[in-house]
């Protein structure tokens, strides 16, 4: 394979500094060197890709909060109903999809089937589809009566994505099962959720007992937790029990916030707001003002903003992206998670930027070869036509990525 030099760029490094004029050298699938202005790389046996001085060059988006096996849908129960082999079909389609929207990397929060992430994950490793590189997940480990749990008593087998598990056994034996599946997440639904009646979402659903369960035969096998996490106690337990990477953390109390802090250099908050302030705001076609005010959208917005500007504050590193695949936000407006960060959060839109490249290369366990622009990184890399900290939503426009690269090969390029 040829080396690749993409000349005349703004690169923008994701390492926190400013972006400069420049060149960037790919060989194989790293990046080999990284030029300023005034210094010219070697052209001869190179392919050269001519940036013409419009383009920024950055590093690939990494969602950490994929939900790879649902189809833009509106109802959990639909998503339990399809069967796995078409399942399987929906998940492929949405890989090349997110690589097509420039996510080279995905940490999947969940799967709509014990397998489904594994067989996708591995074809994307042999090479027999494409996709972005993928951290594969179970689904949703729930409890009776918690988010996923569909089941009534007069119709006892219905379930939304999710396993029912109750008691501290039921939950060893089902995250050793999962395990022997082959997952690398095993991902807990400690909290409730706006949807769930019976359970909102500052309720925590799940037992001290069952998440320690789960942890420990996680931690035994050398693999990692992700969590539902929405009220502060669930947040305190998913840091008791190191749960690597914690979904939502809406409504944190000063304990959870310093508890945070305090173990903030092994975990990561992803707070994927997407939903909620899409929901509170442009939500027109899904809610009325009725259920909007009932609901608490807008108050859960302000929450999760209060607490993740202290936690910005503190340097608890945040994860962009997150529950995207619904009908209200589907698959590709990934990056929108950005603007919000940016418009509800205070985040610059440098931090903002980060938070789904050098923050995610870390929350992938691949801190030093992933998320950045730097010699001997991986190289994930898009070009842009135009600069995403003029607008971060350029990155929305598929026309404007005018180059997706995935570990050194092109999955889109310049005609």
């Amino acid at each position: 394979m040829a080396d690749i030099l993409f000349t005349r760029v703004n690169v923008l490094d994701c390492t926190g500094d400013d972006p400069f004029q420049g060149e960037v050298l790919v060989r194989d699938n790293r990046i080999a060197t990284v030029a300023r202005a005034g210094q010219s790389l070697p052209r001869d046996g190179v392919k050269v890709v001519d940036g013409r001085g419009k383009c920024t060059i950055m590093p690939g988006l990494i969602e950490s909060h994929a939900h790879l096996s649902i189809n833009n849908t509106d109802s959990l129960m639909a998503i339990g109903m399809i069967p796995p082999e078409e399942n399987t079909l929906i998940a492929m389609r949405n890989a090349r999809f997110y690589l097509d929207c420039g996510i080279t990397s995905c940490i999947s929060a969940a799967a709509a089937k014990p397998r489904l992430d594994v067989v996708i994950r591995n074809a994307i490793e042999a090479g027999e589809i494409a996709g972005p590189r993928l951290l594969a997940a179970s689904p949703w480990l729930t409890v009776t009566g918690g988010l996923g749990d569909m089941r009534t008593l007069h119709m006892p087998h219905l379930s939304a994505m999710a396993i029912v598990m109750d008691g501290p056994e039921e939950f060893r034996k089902g995250v050793r099962e999962l395990i022997r599946e082959g997952v690398d997440i095993i991902k807990l639904v400690i909290s409730g959720d706006t949807f769930v009646p019976h359970a909102p979402s500052e309720s925590t659903v799940m037992s001290e007992a069952e998440v320690a369960a789960a942890a420990e035969v996680v931690h035994a096998h050398g693999k990692r937790l992700s969590a539902h996490a929405r009220s502060a106690d669930a947040v305190k337990l998913c840091v008791k029990y190191g749960i690597k990477v914690i979904y939502h953390a809406n409504f944190l109390d000063d304990e959870a916030i310093d508890m945070l802090e305090a173990n903030k250099d092994w975990l990561f908050v992803s707070p994927n707001i997407g939903f909620t302030a899409t929901a509170a705001y442009e939500g027109q076609d899904y809610f009325t003002e009725e259920q909007v005010q009932k609901l608490g959208f807008r108050d859960e917005l302000e929450s999760a903003a209060i607490g993740l500007k202290e936690l910005r504050r503190r340097g608890v590193r945040i994860l962009g992206g997150g529950d995207y695949g619904f009908g209200l936000t589907p698959h590709g407006n990934n990056a929108r998670d950005l603007d919000h960060l940016i418009r509800y959060c205070d985040f610059s839109p440098m931090e903002a930027l980060l938070t789904m490249t050098r923050d995610g290369g870390a929350a992938m366990d691949l801190p030093n070869e992933l998320g950045q622009i730097r010699e001997g990184f991986l190289a994930d890399l898009l070009l842009i036509e135009g600069n995403p900290l003029d607008d971060t939503n350029i990155l929305l426009d598929r026309e404007k990525l005018v180059v997706v690269m995935k570990n050194g090969e092109m999955h889109k390029s310049l005609a």
